[in-house]
């Protein structure tokens, strides 16, 4: 086998500075940037998502933006496939790709040799399961995983309901749970890969999640779900990602737009807090404090990271 093909990760919580640092990255290394986002592949779901900007991206090309339909599904081993492909691609060209994200398991997907097992999957225990979710609700079903598998459990949010489907499929069809199936598997890395985490003290990134909350308002998040709830677009995969789903509420009548915004904000917290810790137990990361400092000192600390790695030499 010939050499791994170099692979750079920039993983994180939301509103970390994932963005900038990569296109920075990006610009210094001939690099072209991948999304490790399971949600920014969906058109029309923009501002929600946090998408990269036209002027953001400074003509670093990216990858796997706008590739679905909102009421489309896309599945882990899909991303899978799509970004082996696009890492290939952009080798070959002699540029390095850098894959930049907070969708851990997705990203761990990629970068190691798990198998998508076929195994425990059974039509008949999977269309029981989404019937039960209907009738008893997520919470209950994802409280059933709790119970049979919790480390899955922890893994998987409770909103995500096809996961969920998923790991108790596999326990009513096999009698194991799907996280006794991924500790028995021994992943190999594919790749030659420098995995940078960026990291920041827990209040300021409150912070910066609330105050990027406010700036999605400002900058129409209300009208883009609202286009999507007028399109009659729900029950799908998209329109559980967090900033979707609480503007239905209100959309639904359900909870006042101040409610919805603020459980937004928490929603947000919430979900920057398990990123963290999913990336902490699961990855071996190299992890930058990006709280305090010049961006350039914490810029030149994780080019230094980088090279020492995998070897490179700056673009200047």
């Amino acid at each position: 086998m010939g050499e791994k093909q170099k692979v750079i990760v920039i993983i994180g919580p939301t509103a970390v500075g994932k963005t900038k640092t990569s296109v920075e990255l990006a610009k210094s290394l001939k690099g072209e940037i991948i999304s490790g986002d399971s949600m920014q592949i969906y058109k029309t779901m923009d501002i929600g998502t946090a998408k990269v900007k036209k002027e953001e991206m400074q003509g670093i090309p990216h990858y796997l933006i706008d590739i679905k339909e909102p009421q489309e599904a896309y599945s882990v081993a899909e991303f899978q496939r799509d970004v082996r492909n696009k890492i290939d691609e952009i080798s070959s060209r002699g540029r390095i790709p850098i894959i930049v994200g907070g969708t851990g398991l997705y990203i761990q997907s990629v970068l190691y040799d798990y198998q998508f097992s076929e195994s425990g999957k059974d039509e008949e225990t999977r269309l029981r399961l989404e019937k039960r979710s209907q009738e008893i609700g997520v919470d209950k079903l994802h409280q059933e995983l709790t119970d049979i598998d919790p480390k899955s459990a922890a893994n998987i949010h409770p909103n995500n309901v096809r996961r969920v489907i998923r790991a108790l499929e596999i326990f009513y069809t096999t009698g194991k749970t799907m996280s006794e199936y991924q500790d028995t598997q021994q992943p190999e890395s594919l790749y030659d890969i420098a995995l940078i985490g960026l990291t920041m003290d827990r209040e300021r990134l409150y912070e910066r999640i609330n105050l990027r909350v406010d700036l999605m308002m400002k900058e129409g998040l209300l009208r883009e779900v609202q286009t999507l709830h007028n399109n009659g677009i729900r029950d799908c995969q998209s329109i559980q990602a967090i900033g979707y789903k609480e503007l239905y509420a209100y959309l639904d009548g359900k909870v006042t737009l101040e409610q919805a915004v603020n459980d937004l904000k928490q929603n947000s917290r919430r979900y920057a807090k398990r990123q963290l810790t999913w990336f902490r137990n699961k990855m071996d990361v190299t992890w930058i404090d990006m709280t305090d400092g010049e961006f350039e000192q914490k810029l030149s600390q994780i080019f230094t990271v980088i090279a020492g790695k995998l070897r490179l030499e700056a673009n200047k």
